[in-house]
């Protein structure tokens, strides 16, 4: 058994356990949405690279409208340009400025949230993200040498949060997440035609669109407003 494998089976024993002492508060939830991603220090920008999000996570109310929220996370990360120029090197290969890069994370986000009004919730947080899958592709050909075993890629991704999310019906909600990678995931060096070299550190910046169902809110709610006997 791998580490994430035995990172996910701890998460649901924890949440088994604490659903089975707390039950009547814990709220959990799914999620799905769409992520566009750039990678800031690639020399490609705009969020261009769309990426597949998709977790589950449980919510802990700790106080009237007040969170910690815990999830499990597949997010896919990186970057993506079309061809730019087309020129052709010493050996003979066309050059075009295409780039592409796919980074899948599993990530575990821990996020106090706060709920205006039932309708709109603010969280911010922090996510740590394992990094499971990694292909690249410049000027449309594939770099056989990133691979998840090459020290191209950090292993793993710590970024933090900022999130925000609507009331739609019920418990089904729409939401906006912006994250941020606080560590460099990568060191490159650079060059251009003119033989001029540079060297930049490398982030992950993603834009989520998500639709979030919550189970057991409005139960969770009563719960936590009812008065202590």
């Amino acid at each position: 058994m791998n580490g994430l494998k035995i990172i996910f089976v701890a998460l649901i024993i924890i949440l088994g356990i604490s659903n089975s002492l707390v039950g009547q508060i814990i709220k959990g939830k799914t999620m799905l949405g769409l992520n566009l991603t750039q990678v800031e220090g690639d020399e490609v920008h705009g969020f261009k690279k769309p990426g597949l999000f998709v977790g589950v996570g449980a919510m802990i109310p700790f106080k009237k409208n007040w969170d910690v929220s815990l999830g499990v996370i597949y997010n896919q990360k990186g970057a993506n340009q079309k061809d730019q120029y087309s020129e052709t090197d010493t050996i003979g290969n066309t050059l075009t400025g295409a780039y592409k890069l796919r980074l899948d994370y599993v990530e575990i986000p821990l996020l106090l949230q706060y709920t205006d009004k039932g309708f709109i919730t603010f969280g911010a947080g922090f996510s740590w993200g394992r990094l499971v899958n990694v292909q690249e592709w410049e000027h449309g050909r594939k770099v056989e040498s990133t691979t998840l075993s090459s020290e191209t890629y950090n292993k793993n991704d710590f970024s933090y949060i900022i999130d925000l999310r609507i009331k739609i019906y019920g418990p089904l909600k729409f939401g906006l997440r912006y994250q941020n990678s606080m560590v460099k995931i990568r060191t490159r060096e650079f060059e251009d035609f003119s033989g001029n070299k540079w060297t930049r550190d490398q982030f992950n910046k993603v834009l989520t669109f998500n639709l979030v169902y919550i189970f057991n809110e409005e139960r969770s709610t009563s719960n936590l407003n009812a008065p202590t006997p």
